[in-house]
């Protein structure tokens, strides 16, 4: 008897092949109904990662806080003034930038590692590995609050006035939750096939963290250049969260159009294409 007759008995027995990749939609439902371990297993490796230093907490807060003092020693002082918008308080904008960006950065970096970095679990148990990286991002929005606590206490602290406009801030980090799940998706399905990715992710964060004007202003750096290249730039969603966060919190610069356009889209496109592109490939986790 040959493997493919042994295997149409199975099928007709009603058996099924270990780490099958499912429908999509029995997928999501079955992620969905497994949700409660995504949630518990964000809530212990944060208080894993609480329990590896004496400052616990205070890390999730001090890590932006420190990085936005070095960037703002080193390029506040050796930067030309004219690159900076000159009605906003430079040490604001440049919180915004960091503490936004360090959402995102986090959210890449370690859903990169969500299945390489948890191979034992992929291997032992059968569930959704969708939860790996959904697990992740729970993490990193829950660490994502005191970091906005603290950005709006320095923001206010320099003279910026509270308006309602903050408000928006909450369903702009929900579109942004989006699209750092679906960048995570696909850098955990690349990782897995290509390990090199790995080491390639940091200089793609990088670029990321430089294309997006952290700490001067894009539209001003790159008046003097081809229109292209501001268009490239404000086809960049992370610099249009950072951008948005800013005209909503600082109540500017303003926001071009087409940057509006490409932040309010790409959660959706980002999100939809990475559940796909993760799924499809859901019978390899663990045998790569």
């Amino acid at each position: 008897m040959s493997d493919s007759d042994i295997s149409a008995i199975a099928r007709d027995a009603g058996l099924k092949q270990v780490g099958a990749r499912p429908p999509l939609g029995s997928y999501l439902a079955e992620t969905w109904r497994r949700r409660a371990f995504a949630m518990s297993l964000a809530r212990y490796r944060l208080e894993a990662s609480l329990h590896e230093s004496r400052l616990g907490l205070g890390w999730i807060v001090l890590r932006p806080l420190l990085n936005a003092a070095i960037y703002g020693t080193v390029f506040g002082l050796i930067m030309d003034r004219s690159s900076r918008p000159g009605d906003i308080p430079f040490i604001p904008f440049l919180v915004v930038g960091v503490f936004v960006f360090e959402f995102f950065s986090k959210s890449f970096g370690s859903g990169a590692k969500a299945i390489t970095g948890n191979a034992g679990l992929v291997r032992s148990l059968t569930f959704p590995r969708l939860l790996l990286p959904l697990s992740q991002i729970i993490q990193f929005i829950i660490e994502l609050v005191p970091m906005l606590i603290v950005m709006a206490i320095i923001v206010a602290a320099f003279g910026v006035p509270i308006t309602w406009t903050w408000l928006l801030v909450i369903p702009l980090m929900g579109l942004m939750t989006m699209f750092n799940f679906g960048v995570a998706l696909i850098a955990a399905r690349l990782t897995v096939h290509l390990r090199d990715v790995a080491q390639i992710i940091p200089l793609v964060t990088r670029l990321f963290f430089y294309g997006s004007g952290i700490f001067y202003s894009l539209d001003l750096v790159l008046a003097d250049n081809p229109a292209w290249m501001l268009t490239v730039a404000h086809l960049n969603p992370v610099g249009g969260f950072i951008g948005l966060t800013r005209l909503f919190v600082l109540g500017g610069p303003e926001v071009s159009t087409l940057l509006w356009v490409a932040t309010l889209v790409s959660p959706f496109v980002t999100m939809a294409f990475g559940v796909v592109f993760f799924w499809r490939a859901e019978e390899k986790y663990g045998r790569d």
